[in-house]
């Protein structure tokens, strides 16, 4: 998973039940309900008893249970809100538990949008699956499953019918119409041929529309997308067949399971989630062909499918080898790049984690093999530890060496000490207790070990050599002239951001000729625009990038206030990214010029409307930071602020909750507030006396 918090697998103390206990296979029919946001079930788990055990343990976060019976007949059982307890009806041999189940879940399980827009669907990344599906937050404990999905549609409100996806194959759907009661009955039933851990079990429902090729080797690969969203199919999927390709040549192992699939949902915890066979990422990452260069699906893309092997086909046993998942994932996404874009991308990728690690270093002491080390230790020190490992034994050696690991472990769970013996195997002079000690069992990072390997590509040594030089204005032409890797580019205006216009307007020159992304870096750097400069400068309303328009377009308003409604008017029907940072910049500016009434009741109730929740957080957020700063005791944006302290998206909550309490130091904030309190509605209520109390 691709993340920057990481959520620590947990083994419970009855984890060691796998040695007693072996469940084989989960036949699951499930009823989500969107209305009551809950879902229900009957389950039937065929389990193996090898040794004679007291308590058999499913976990079960506050999950109501019925119709409990072993083989056939009912037994008495506990349920303690957090697990489901059987100490009745089994005993050494294999057997057939069954029971319904109803569960209302406060994470995990997610009902967003309304109507049209509705989506369900599912994160259990860890050991969460459990608080929507009886299941094993014990990694170790891994079962083939079997999901059928139970949904109906209102036929007056769908003009499509939702689609439900989970993991494996789609071995039916059935439709049933019921005009009587004016819904259109759905089933959709999904089978695995091979186990896998209980946090990689998916659910997700949503109005998608589906796009499909094969692999190179024939491998069914699935591209969904929102309806509303299909013009985007091809800037969102981008190299997606390529990547596939790619490695499985590269990991030298074909694809381990019988169809892979990717299905983007709005407001997603992180960037993307690998569950087995069907991998769901953020919206963020649905992009046109203009935002595919401001922020692209590749890397998430390749990352998540990775971890189909690195993760799904083989699990770490626990969090302390957990850097044998994201260092994998993280290094092969890198690898497959590199592939698209060449080495100079992947060895500038590596150079930028490597400074990344350098400045965490000073804080972050903890060794990667700790299951408490950093999500930045697991991902980029490990893709960082498997780059040298490479280097060293060669690239055919170590994929010899990855092939052998993931045969004779697949389906299985693994920790370090396997994977280096599998490495020790073809390279027998490698110093294995070094490695594991310099990069696994030690804190810090070793940046000068680091650059000797960087030093292999020209342009990353010439980019790390001018971050050492003082600023030399020739150089910096000689190399804006070259055909030096772009970042390097990027990089001397950012260097050169404080000096004079006029004592770089030689190099802007030159620079204003390369790709979008060194023009992205001078529209950053100079925001104060000379008039001289000023026709070339509207040049950046032009470039494939919404960041660099937005960029602009606050910068020339600021510098030429007289023409803003000028700039205004040229970028007036663009949305921008997925968050909409570009309309609702154009917005501010807007509001803050002197226009008519109407114009501004208009533009107000336009940003009011991104705050509701009909939008994703990231649009919802953008919003209230401009309302917050323009209107700040409006009662509506008061209410949408307090409003967002309920969303499932932490990140999203934090905001809110931090601007909330910094706001109620002000004594006029406060009284606003207080004197909302009289006339709100109850929810609302104690919404704001929770925040007045504290």
């Amino acid at each position: 998973m691709k993340a920057l918090f990481f959520l620590l697998f947990s083994i419970f103390s009855f984890s060691q039940q796998t040695k007693y206990v072996d469940f084989l296979t989960c036949t699951a029919s499930l009823y989500p309900n969107f209305e009551e946001k809950s879902i229900s079930g009957v389950v039937t788990y065929e389990f193996k008893v090898k040794q004679i055990i007291d308590t058999i343990k499913i976990d079960a976060k506050n999950i109501v249970f019925s119709d409990v019976m072993i083989n056939g007949k009912s037994v008495k059982f506990k349920n303690s809100g957090k697990t489901l307890d059987l100490f009745d009806g089994f005993s050494k041999g294999k057997h057939k538990l069954t029971f319904q189940y109803t569960a209302i879940p406060k994470q995990t399980l997610y009902f967003i949008g309304q109507d049209e827009n509705r989506q369900i669907w599912t994160q259990g990344q860890g050991k969460y699956t459990s608080h929507w599906l009886p299941s094993f937050d014990d990694v170790n404990e891994k079962v083939i499953f079997g999901i059928t999905i139970n949904y109906y549609v209102d036929m007056d409100k769908f003009k499509l019918d939702p689609i439900a996806l989970s993991n494996g194959k789609l071995n039916f759907e059935k439709k049933t119409i019921s005009w009587s009661r004016g819904v259109n009955d759905i089933t959709r039933n999904y089978q695995m041929q091979k186990p896998m851990s209980s946090y990689l079990v998916m659910l997700a429902i949503g109005n998608f529309v589906k796009q499909e090729v094969k692999s190179k080797f024939g491998t069914p690969l699935e591209f969904y997308i929102d309806k509303n969203d299909y013009s985007k199919f091809e800037p969102t999927y981008r190299y997606s067949k390529q990547i596939f390709d790619y490695l499985e040549q590269e990991i030298g192992m074909k694809y381990p399971w019988k169809i892979y699939r990717q299905v983007p949902v709005r407001d997603f915890l992180y960037a993307g989630m690998e569950n087995t066979t069907s991998t769901i990422f953020s919206q963020d990452f649905v992009v046109d062909s203009i935002s595919f260069n401001d922020k692209n699906y590749i890397n998430v893309n390749a990352h998540e499918l990775a971890h189909q092997w690195f993760g799904d086909l083989i699990t770490a046993q626990s969090g302390k080898h957990h850097w044998l998942q994201e260092g994998f994932a993280t290094y092969y996404a890198l690898l497959a790049e590199k592939e698209i874009f060449g080495d100079n991308y992947f060895y500038n990728e590596l150079y930028d984690y490597a400074l990344q690690l350098k400045n965490a270093a000073k804080t972050d002491t903890i060794p990667m093999m700790n299951e408490n080390a950093s999500s930045l230790s697991f991902y980029k020190k490990g893709a960082w530890a498997l780059h040298t490992l490479r280097e060293d034994i060669g690239a055919k050696n170590f994929q010899k060496a990855v092939k052998k690991y993931l045969k004779k472990y697949q389906y299985k769970n693994v920790n370090t000490d396997e994977f280096l013996a599998e490495i020790k195997k073809v390279a027998k002079d490698f110093d294995i207790k070094k490695f594991k000690s310099k990069w696994l069992e030690t804190a810090g990072f070793d940046m000068v070990l680091a650059e000797s390997y960087l030093f292999n590509n020209k342009s990353v040594a010439a980019y790390i050599q001018l971050t050492k030089e003082k600023k030399d204005l020739e150089n910096c032409k000689a190399i804006l002239e070259s055909e030096t890797y772009f970042p390097v580019k990027q990089y001397i205006f950012y260097k050169l951001g404080n000096t004079p216009f006029e004592d770089k307007k030689e190099l802007i020159e030159i620079g204003m000729k390369q790709n979008v992304y060194v023009r992205q870096a001078i529209a950053e750097t100079v925001s104060e625009i000379p008039v001289e400069f000023k026709s070339q400068y509207e040049t950046f309303l032009d470039d494939d990038s919404y960041k660099t328009k937005e960029i602009a377009l606050v910068n020339l308003c600021n510098s030429f206030p007289n023409q803003a409604n000028e700039y205004l008017e040229k970028l007036k029907n663009l949305q921008g990214n997925n968050d909409k940072s570009l309309r609702i910049t154009w917005l501010k500016i807007a509001l803050n010029l002197d226009v008519i009434l109407e114009y501004k009741n208009l533009y107000f109730n336009e940003l009011l409307n991104y705050t509701s929740s009909n939008n994703e957080s990231s649009v919802r957020q953008n919003a209230l930071e401009v309302l917050l700063e323009l209107y700040p005791e409006n009662e509506q944006v008061i209410r949408a602020l307090f409003q967002a302290t309920t969303h499932h998206k932490w990140q999203f909550t934090k905001f809110a909750k931090e601007k909330i309490r910094a706001l109620l130091k002000q004594s006029d904030f406060r009284n606003k507030v207080e004197n909302l309190v009289k006339t709100a509605d109850e929810n609302m209520t104690n919404l704001y006396l929770k925040f007045l109390k504290e």
